[in-house]
């Protein structure tokens, strides 16, 4: 006997709730993706040699197959759906946004403050190399520069950003951060100032681009509640009585006995300072200061050299305990950060300065600097630090 029989019913239901249950759970993820926090991530980067990326055109270099490793982390805002995820990961540092800017500054300013930092450091790395070989570097200061902006400003809507020069106000000449805290510093709030500007600005990629030079005319504000404390500049007494909403820098250009560049693109941020003093030391001098050891470093650096803190260390170690050096300098303060790593036989020294680390590297086989091209006046100074 033939029978038709119909299919059962309750398992197509079931089909139906699993498919159901599946886009709900897929909507429910691409929310928590699309859900953006002021909140961020810190992860291990990168170990980056970094002295076939110093060019010198102008003295004699050399490349004793050095090699000095920029560290660096990445840094990444969050969704809802990655901050849960990344606490299921090792080696993550959270820090709020709060921390990366100030007050009212917002954080799509970020990515041209670490350019900015970055262009800073490469300068400074470059003065402390020059007088490590026991050159002296002219200075001249020319202006004040830009380092934040504040979104609810009158310097804001008049289009003012990271790194655009102030070189007059009012007519006046500028020539540091102080001189145009003091010119603005007594103005009442809804006075009109008028400001020299040579717009300065970075690519999309790290490089500073400069562009015309204009005035740009705005009026000043009322200080915000809890803001418009001591200037700290010479002669500038009281609060300020009305504000632009920007920071400010002093802008110093240097006279350098050639041409160095150091090709970080895409990196921002001061911490490859210490990094970069050390291969460009290297690239000038007549023998290896490593000893061909090879090294990590993190840490600012100053145009005198003194090294200071940073941030990201704990996950900047695990980055260089995965290349294989066996060296790791970091700025004294963040010792214990480093260790906190656990990265099993990496030499984790502290400095507070780059004579310490030449000393170091010393002790190890380095040679002490020399310059393949001895200085010549003007640039001629009898005290090598």
């Amino acid at each position: 006997m033939h029978a038709s029989i119909s299919p059962p019913k309750r398992p197509r239901r079931r089909l139906t709730i699993i498919l159901v249950s599946l886009a709900v759970i897929v909507s429910v993820l691409a929310g928590l993706q699309r859900w953006q926090l002021n909140e961020f991530a810190i992860t291990p980067g990168s170990a980056t040699n970094v002295t076939p990326l110093v060019a010198v055109k102008g003295l004699t270099s050399a490349h004793h197959g050095d090699r000095v490793l920029l560290v660096d982390v990445y840094l990444q805002q969050l969704s809802m759906l990655q901050y849960l995820t990344f606490h299921l990961q090792s080696h993550v540092e959270f820090i709020p946004g709060s921390w990366l800017t100030s007050p009212g500054v917002p954080t799509s300013e970020l990515t041209a403050q670490g350019y900015q930092e970055m262009a800073d450091s490469k300068t400074a790395a470059t003065v402390a190399a020059f007088q490590a070989l026991g050159w002296h570097i002219p200075s001249t200061p020319n202006g004040a520069v830009i380092t934040e902006v504040l979104g609810d400003s009158t310097a804001n809507a008049a289009g003012l950003g990271v790194e655009d020069r102030i070189t007059a106000v009012n007519g006046h000449a500028v020539r540091s951060s102080c001189d145009a805290i003091a010119a603005l510093h007594s103005l009442a709030p809804n006075s009109t100032v008028h400001l020299g500007i040579t717009h300065q600005y970075f690519s999309d990629t790290g490089i500073l681009r400069v562009g015309r030079a204009h005035v740009v005319s705005l009026q000043t504000q009322t200080v915000p509640e809890g803001s418009g404390g001591p200037s700290g500049c010479p002669g500038v007494k009281g609060p300020e009585r009305s504000f632009l909403g920007m920071g400010l820098e002093d802008g110093v250009s240097y006279t350098f006995p050639a041409k160095v560049s150091v090709d970080t693109t895409d990196i921002g941020g001061p911490s490859a300072g210490l990094a970069m003093t050390l291969a460009i030391i290297n690239a000038l001098s007549k023998t290896s200061i490593t000893g061909h050891h090879l090294i990590a470093t993190t840490g600012t650096i100053d145009p005198s050299g003194a090294v200071g803190d940073v941030g990201g260390v704990a996950e900047k170690a695990v980055a260089v305990g995965q290349s294989g050096a066996k060296y790791f300098f970091v700025p004294r303060a963040e010792l214990a950060a480093a260790k906190s790593a656990g990265v099993a036989g990496l030499h984790i020294i502290p400095v507070t300065s780059l004579g310490q680390v030449l000393r170091y590297l010393q002790s190890i086989g380095g040679s002490i600097p020399v310059p393949i091209t001895p200085p010549t006046k003007p640039y001629f100074s009898p005290v090598t630090p």
